[in-house]
């Protein structure tokens, strides 16, 4: 009975272990928290600049393997639009709710660096480039595609990330 005890107790200890490593790789992950959209840094070429944009990065599927993002965005005529998705680090098609595309494809070739691609019936129309800066307070984001009128479009936009208490 001792052993069964024993056991029951290591294998209790070992999954909340497991859980807790988890829940700090996902805590320093640099794309994880709050970024907001800072447009005196920003360029936009081929679409209007929205008036102000936040975004929020959650970890999805487990520490380091995806996220999900959650954008609330102020366009350049004073509408909100929203978009979200939840997409692995696997470079595969998951669904994107949003004006730009219907799918993403996420790369993380590294800690500071998000890969993405949008698409729209199948076909690519927006690649975006995100890079972290080293103190992992800054993003920049540099996207090239079309717009839903089929314009080209060239951004960079330059977030922010904001303090959470």
């Amino acid at each position: 009975m001792r052993n069964n005890i024993r056991g029951s107790i290591v294998a209790v200890t070992a999954i909340a272990t497991l859980a807790l490593v988890a829940g700090v790789r996902a805590q320093n992950d640099p794309l994880i928290g709050h970024w907001t959209l800072d447009t005196t840094k920003s360029k936009y070429e081929g679409t209007p600049m929205p008036k102000s944009e936040m975004r929020i990065y959650e970890a999805f599927g487990g520490a380091g393997k995806g996220i999900k993002g959650t954008f609330d965005r102020v366009d350049a005529q004073g509408q909100r639009v929203h978009v979200s998705y939840s997409a692995m680090y696997d470079g595969k098609d998951y669904k994107y709710e949003g004006p730009d595309g219907d799918t993403i494809a996420l790369a993380h070739p590294n800690a500071n660096t998000l890969d993405a691609t949008l698409k729209r019936n199948g076909k690519v129309v927006q690649t975006t480039h995100s890079v972290i800066s080293a103190d992992g307070r800054t993003r920049t984001q540099m996207a090239t595609g079309t717009d839903e009128q089929g314009r080209k479009i060239t951004i960079t936009a330059v977030f922010v990330k904001q303090t959470t208490s």
